[in-house]
């Protein structure tokens, strides 16, 4: 059995609200859809405009694989500008709930019969492919239902198509309503909405039941909660029934990345099989075992999909997984240095903070650049600040076996504690501070703060870098990092 595939996301899934795409990108998206292997596009609805038609005659243009199909309404004029575009099919869509029926179109039940029937010839003797799909059909009369089709496929349709318009199937129900309609003699899709977060199960569910075809978009995409996600379907589908599909699922990722981009829907972190955080690993035993074997916590390996496994770093994290991704950085580190590496990444995310490779990078840096031997050791350091109060710092240093207590104000808390540092060291060396940079290496006000300094002893200069979540913080370890290499540089030299 092999399953054919639908993509309306440049129908169904443009009209997510806020998203409106440029002919030019209508096209791009469907060169992309179509180099993933959906069997059907549908680029969009014809009646809607004249850029609409312009992107779908773009689409048309271009002599692709699949079937390019426009949605259309059961009026003759809906298939008239389909027909303009060039198209191959039509997605005749005609409600059938009595709701739909009483309060949208004011129709009566044979109306909208006798409708179904005139389009569907009418674009049949156009030379049209037409798959006649029932909006609201999980809210519609079952005998009614069956005749819309019946009279349908006698009229000439190849396909039907029910649509679950408003997603209150549950996979139960889907199975049972799927299997009712795959009787009528026509290949038959599944098009399902996701207002109760079910669409993939109930799309899996009609299929299973006897349906043929399903409709999705890319990322799930859609008015509402959305439509049945391709990547999801088409995953499931090959990975737990077996089931082909002609989708090239290496391609699946890029190509949701680049509906994201192109729409402006991004995804939540945890969207399965595409999301950014669907092979992403931070706990340490979990980590752990992937690294030993993948398979033992993911089910698929996110290369099937085109994505990337990534360790994340935090207090999670065990030191199997951070030794791997500092491996991967080009970073050797010792033992010794990795338990200091990994005390630092721990501290920040019981912080909650998580570690980007651009953080963990400056924290093996400063670990790397860290001293054995300390000439000078912080004790303890207080900073007192604010508006209506100068700045003072005060702090405590063991040099050379010596406790040191001194203290200093600035004109801010980051220079008062480092002129507390040097009226410290007053005793021992004259340190003077020649340049002083700091940076947040990731944004927001928690970031890593990178401070690199160059300090003068001599005729000798030294350069020295911290990187800590806070300012003061790193100022002051950068500020001693370098005086500790100067210090003990001095003493293997035999002048200190």
């Amino acid at each position: 059995m092999q399953v054919r595939v639908l993509d309306t996301t440049l129908r169904d899934g443009e009209q997510t609200p806020g998203v409106s795409l440029t002919p030019e990108e209508k096209l791009r998206i469907a060169l992309k859809i179509d180099a993933l292997g959906a069997d059907i596009i549908e680029a969009g609805s014809a009646i809607t405009s004249e850029g609409e038609r312009e992107g779908i005659r773009k689409i048309t243009s271009e002599g692709l694989r699949a079937e390019i199909c426009s949605f259309a309404r059961a009026v003759r004029e809906d298939i008239d500008a389909a027909i303009s575009c060039d198209v191959d099919s039509v997605h005749l869509v005609v409600p059938t709930s009595d709701l739909h029926l009483e309060h949208k179109l004011r129709k009566t039940r044979e109306e909208v019969l006798e409708q179904a029937v005139d389009c569907t010839e009418y674009a049949v003797d156009h030379g049209i492919l037409v798959e006649l799909s029932a909006e609201d059909s999980t809210r519609s009369d079952m005998d009614f239902l069956r005749t819309i089709f019946r009279e349908g496929i006698e009229a000439g349709a190849e396909r039907i198509c029910a649509c679950d318009t408003v997603g209150i199937l549950t996979p139960e129900r889907s199975y049972e309503f799927y299997r009712g309609l795959s009787e009528l003699g026509a290949p038959l899709s599944v098009h399902c909405h996701n207002d109760f977060g079910l669409a993939v199960a109930n799309s899996l569910a009609g299929l299973r039941a006897g349906a043929s075809e399903v409709h999705a978009t890319i990322n799930g995409i859609g008015e509402r909660a959305g439509n049945a996600a391709l990547e999801e379907v088409v995953v499931a589908l090959k990975s737990l029934y077996d089931v082909d599909t002609s989708i090239n699922i290496e391609m699946l990722y890029e190509t949701s990345r680049m509906v994201a981009r192109m729409t402006g829907v991004y995804l939540q972190p945890n969207k399965a099989i595409v999301g950014e955080n669907a092979f992403a690993h931070e706990s340490g035993i979990h980590a752990d075992g992937v690294l030993k074997k993948a398979e033992t916590y993911e089910p698929i390996t996110p290369e099937m999909v085109g994505h990337r496994r990534r360790f994340v770093m935090g207090k999670h994290i065990g030191t199997h997984a951070l030794r791997k991704r500092l491996d991967e950085l080009g970073m050797k580190v010792a033992d010794d240095k990795l338990m200091e590496i990994f005390r630092r990444v721990k501290t920040l995310g019981d912080m909650g903070k998580c570690v980007t490779d651009v953080d963990l990078q400056a924290i093996a840096e400063d670990v790397l650049g860290v001293m054995e031997d300390k000439v000078v050791d912080l004790q303890e350091v207080t900073i007192v600040s604010g508006n209506r109060v100068t700045p003072t710092a005060s702090v405590k240093l063991r040099v050379d076996d010596r406790e040191v207590l001194e203290a200093g104000t600035g004109v801010g808390p980051v220079d008062a504690a480092i002129v507390a540092i040097k009226k410290s060291l007053e005793d021992f060396a004259d340190i003077t501070l020649e340049e002083y940079h700091v940076d947040a290496i990731t944004g927001g006000t928690d970031a890593l703060i990178d401070v690199v300094i160059k300090l003068r002893h001599g005729d000798r200069i030294i350069s020295a870098r911290s990187t800590q979540p806070d300012i003061i913080m790193a100022s002051v370890e950068a500020f001693l990092s370098g005086v500790n290499r100067l210090l003990a540089n001095e003493k293997s030299e035999g002048t200190h």
